[in-house]
């Protein structure tokens, strides 16, 4: 990219130090598009004994019947031998699976590989979660995600924007705030910083910070914008009228097969129909694959027999239709903003440019070893395994 300076911009991981691994399942079954099949996998699980109930789990050498763990940080999950285990299943909770893909997961440590329970300590209603999905060569969709669900997305790292929950204690390079604040004239939000790299994220990832007041608040408006997008949280995203997509015919009870007609702006379900579908959200993509193509074969995907990844709706539901909707609003309207992003990302590193270099000279970089590592953010006690409370 012409005037792009690579060697200039922050890497995001000195810019947000601690980051975590995404959490790893270890089993597909434990999440799901569907909470109701959540809770009958569960029921199934537990119906089962000895043997069956060992295969039904599939375990692995992390989990099986017979390991014993804590409780998930701010869940209510039994801490017994899942061998042993009884009652109802957890609520399950929202995730984010892949970009774009929120789905649900049964909350239960005893089901899950590594399960990181950092991240589920600064899980809040406030925490914003930082995601570095595998980007292909030259894409040009946004190289950061940012949700308010707990993320799997893999392979890259989760970066929480706050160490602690509340909102308390930004993820942030120690003294970057003030830093900004003297070369802005005013001081910046921890929001608006991670705004700013949403729009800006190079490859890397990487930052391209600036000094200059007018082109910091054009960035971080398009980067709020973006935010708002992804985590879809308030008011509903919605495109023109005359461009938002409906329903033209009905979807099958369990379609198969997705195909887009560029012609018609049409998206087929089987027989059934949706549009308009404009080329830009057909073609979003994260990594090497389509967006919806992905989100569409999560929900059509079949189950091993005699699995619990088998349990699954006998029917396509009336949420999926509309989650659907709301996600080819959201693609769409994130492709409109590509041309700003370009130019945004064209200009930043040589307009007031502020350098990796000179945050090394104002001691804002290298961060200490304490900002990579989390915050003791303990305020209760842990159920450890077989109902004893963990020792802090």
């Amino acid at each position: 990219m012409p005037g792009v300076t690579h060697d200039d911009a922050v890497p995001l991981a000195d810019l947000m130090p601690w980051s975590v691994a995404p959490p790893r399942l270890g089993r597909g079954w434990p999440a799901a598009p569907d909470a109701g099949c959540l809770r009958a996998r569960w029921d199934a699980l537990l119906k089962a004994e000895g043997p069956d109930r060992e295969a039904l789990f599939e375990p692995t050498r992390s989990r099986t019947p017979y390991t014993a763990v804590g409780q998930l940080p701010g869940r209510t999950g039994g801490t017994e031998k899942l061998v042993r285990a009884s009652g109802s299943c957890p609520e399950p909770v929202r995730v984010l699976v892949a970009p774009f893909d929120e789905q649900w997961l049964i909350p239960d440590h005893r089901l899950i590989d590594a399960a990181r329970p950092e991240l589920w300590r600064v899980a809040d209603a406030r925490q914003v979660f930082v995601a570095e999905p595998a980007a292909a060569p030259g894409a040009a969709e946004p190289l950061l995600l940012a949700t308010s669900l707990l993320p799997l997305v893999r392979p890259g790292r989760i970066r929480p924007l706050y160490r602690r929950p509340g909102a308390r204690e930004p993820n942030l390079a120690p003294g970057l705030l003030d830093h900004l604040a003297a070369r802005l004239g005013h001081s910046p939000a921890p929001v608006d910083v991670l705004a700013w790299a949403l729009a800006t994220a190079l490859p890397g990832p990487a930052v391209p910070l600036t000094g200059d007041p007018g082109l910091w608040a054009a960035g971080v408006e398009l980067g709020r914008r973006m935010l708002w997008l992804m985590r879809r949280d308030g008011e509903r995203p919605k495109l023109p009228g005359g461009r938002r997509p409906y329903v033209r015919a009905p979807l099958p009870p369990r379609p198969l097969t997705l195909r887009y007609d560029r012609d018609e702006e049409t998206l087929h379900l089987d027989e059934g129909r949706v549009s308009p579908v404009p080329p830009e959200a057909w073609d979003f993509e994260a990594g090497s694959e389509r967006v919806l193509e992905r989100w569409f074969a999560a929900r059509t995907a079949e189950g091993g027999p005699g699995t619990l990844a088998a349990v699954r709706p006998a029917t396509w539901p009336q949420a999926w239709t509309s989650e659907l909707l709301e996600l080819i609003t959201v693609l769409a309207l994130l492709a409109e903003l590509r041309p700003r992003r370009a130019e945004l990302r064209t200009t930043a590193p040589t307009t007031a440019p502020i350098t990796a270099a000179g945050l090394r000279e104002a001691g804002v970089l290298p961060v200490p070893r304490a900002a990579r590592r989390p915050a003791s953010v303990l305020d209760h006690h842990e159920e450890g395994p077989e109902g004893q409370f963990a020792l802090l």
